[in-house]
């Protein structure tokens, strides 16, 4: 992905984007990658996105979604280690803790509507916010000090949707409560755990395939994901995907 031209980006993406010709503000998204330590290896969990969906139709890809900044209200047993606090809030523009704490949230609520994972602790929770009901119902209070930022990647221009998306990454040990029939929203049509070398060979979009890259090659010499690592930023400068790091 780094070092593509506008041009031959769009060639790639073409049959998973709808294209317009005005350009979209990017709106904050998270994503949550879940590892899995099996052996000596690890594997990752993927969903179907339905094939009707305008955003990448039919692409295996990791829960995630757009942000709702009202996702910051909700109380957590433990913040974001500090380090990876850190790491959000130096996107170059003043961001308040508030924000920080809905994007990480965002992550962990949408990996619960499309995917019936919740993260957290097993302990009573309440909370007025409808979005947030199946926590309460499932007595799962929502933690965040086990989250690590692994990449940020901004869509491209012209895409009928634009993201400015954070991924992060946890291990299915945090998984509080895992739901049979999966999330309320149905928007995953099938979840499997593969191997991660398994999953890039997988029908992902591109920008998956790059970070599943980065992750795997993390791991080979940080296994435990501890706090604070390289953030690989992937985004457009004058046409061309860079690749910086946070």
């Amino acid at each position: 992905m780094e070092g593509m031209t506008r041009a031959e980006i769009d060639r790639d993406e073409s049959r998973d984007f709808a294209f317009v010709g005005k350009q979209l503000r990017p709106r904050d998204a998270a994503t949550l990658i879940l590892l899995d330590r099996v052996g000596s290896g690890f594997h990752v969990l993927m969903g179907r996105r339905h094939k009707r969906h305008a955003f990448m139709p039919g692409k295996f890809v990791f829960p995630g979604g757009r942000t709702d900044p009202d996702d910051g209200r909700i109380p957590v047993m433990q913040p974001l280690h500090p380090d990876e606090a850190a790491k959000l809030a130096s996107r170059g523009k003043k961001i308040s803790d508030r924000r920080v704490r809905a994007i990480a949230l965002s992550a962990l609520r949408e990996t619960y509507e499309e995917a019936g994972l919740l993260i957290g602790h097993s302990q009573p929770f309440q909370t007025d916010m409808a979005d947030w009901q199946g926590f309460a119902e499932h007595r799962v209070h929502p933690s965040l000090e086990t989250l690590r930022l692994v990449a940020r990647a901004i869509t491209p221009p012209r895409r009928v949707r634009r993201f400015d998306t954070w991924f992060f990454a946890a291990w299915r040990s945090d998984v509080a409560v895992a739901l049979p029939d999966g999330g309320p929203t149905e928007e995953l049509e099938e979840l499997v755990w593969l191997p991660i070398d398994k999953a890039r060979k997988m029908d992902i979009p591109r920008v998956t395939q790059t970070v599943l890259a980065d992750i795997e090659k993390r791991l080979e010499h940080d296994p435990l994901l501890r706090p604070g690592g390289d953030v690989p930023f992937y985004h457009m400068v004058r046409n061309r995907i860079v690749r910086d790091i946070l």
